[in-house]
């Protein structure tokens, strides 16, 4: 079974890259509009101007990933330098809906890999978390039917902050790149800029080995039911990568797309409303993932010494001084437990009710006596 990874022209001029298991269907797909949400529905027509077959749908999404970083200088290169096979596959195409025979695939060395068509074109990796384990990969996190672009640029927001950059995006509702998730994402700007989209949940998983979904409705699927400490933990020790998928705001992952995780992710919520935004249920599961890695802390400020009982003993002896000749400390046989009191409200940090009020007293007295002055 042969898999494939196209480019197509926008009416617009933009371009769209994806993969399949089946060009030509998947072309009538995006020209016939079949997915609403897809990028190219109202950017049609489409032409297909660059499209390259591989024997796994591993390699084909992997080249995928690479062209989608590519700027549109490197893209029109890869186009240009492949005019001859893109003309044989487009004869191709034409013989599939003829009905006659496709023949052999084109020899290796006459087709263009991308690993080496372009080598000194290829993005540099973005820069995220770097975990305790060179081996280990930061989870991906899988936006699913997400409906607001104000809740993907919070979601990009709060992944950034706890170091995870890799977004997907399947079937957003308005399409995608959306003009409202910029502001929202208050400058986690890398995470909207690589945001992969993809029409089906099966295409953004395909090269996932560990998916976990987060839902906190009973759906009646029995699957392990993990919080997202564990999850972050299973996550940290898994072979291949890792997605964590999350629903469309107004009803989360349907019973369908849960079905495809290897666990569910949850947290203790109030039964009586368990209802999070997207961004919140995106920055529980960050910040657990974030705990078993080595992010910075903010730094410490130092804060001067405390003073010496040298410094605290004449600051009490100042104002016995002074609120003695003013009457304070009556009657005579309280006058202990009220000096008690003062010297204890001035040598510990934290103020009980009783200290509240001989404080506000000596104000009182003060204030009294200035009064009669």
């Amino acid at each position: 079974m042969s898999f494939w990874t196209y480019i197509l022209r926008c009416a617009d001029g933009s371009y769209y890259t994806g993969h399949t298991d089946d060009l030509e269907q998947r072309i009538e797909q995006h020209s016939s509009g079949y997915y609403p949400t897809c990028y190219t529905f109202d950017k049609r027509p489409v032409e297909l101007v660059w499209a390259e077959t591989f024997t796994t749908r591993e390699d084909a999404f992997a080249a995928e990933r690479q062209i989608k970083g590519w700027s549109r200088r490197k893209k029109d290169a890869l186009i240009a330098g492949d005019r001859l096979h893109l003309q044989r596959m487009a004869s191709r195409a034409k013989v599939l809906r003829d009905g006659a025979s496709t023949g052999s695939a084109p020899p290796q060395d006459e087709r263009m890999l991308i690993t080496t068509a372009h080598p000194e074109e290829a993005p540099e990796p973005v820069k995220g978390v770097v975990s305790k384990d060179p081996a280990t990969s930061p989870p991906i996190i899988v936006l699913v039917r997400p409906q607001l672009g104000e809740n993907i640029g919070k979601a990009a927001r709060a992944m950034l902050n706890f170091g995870l950059t890799e977004m997907r995006l399947v079937a957003p509702r308005d399409g995608w790149p959306n003009p409202a998730a910029g502001p929202a994402a208050s400058g986690a700007d890398i995470v909207l800029a690589n945001a992969q989209v993809f029409d089906t949940l099966a295409e953004a998983t395909a090269d996932i080995s560990n998916i976990y979904a987060t839902t906190v409705r009973k759906r009646g699927i029995t699957k392990p039911v993990i919080t997202p400490e564990a999850a972050a933990r299973e996550i940290l020790q898994n072979a291949g990568r890792s997605a964590i998928l999350f629903g469309a705001e107004r009803s989360g992952l349907d019973s369908d797309e849960v079905t495809v995780a290897r666990s569910i992710v949850t947290v203790p919520i109030n039964p009586d409303f368990g209802s999070l935004n997207l961004a919140q249920a995106v920055i529980l599961c960050a910040y657990e993932w974030s705990k078993t890695q080595s992010l910075a802390s903010p730094p410490k400020t130092d804060l001067d010494p405390p003073a010496s009982q040298f410094e605290l003993d004449g600051l009490i002896e100042q104002l016995d001084s002074m609120l003695e000749p003013l009457g304070y400390f009556t009657p005579l046989d309280r006058a202990p437990v009220t000096r008690r009191t003062l010297r204890n409200l001035l040598t510990k940090p934290a103020w009980n009710a009783l200290e509240v009020r001989t404080l506000r007293g000596v104000l009182t007295t003060l204030a009294r006596h200035r009064r009669a002055d």
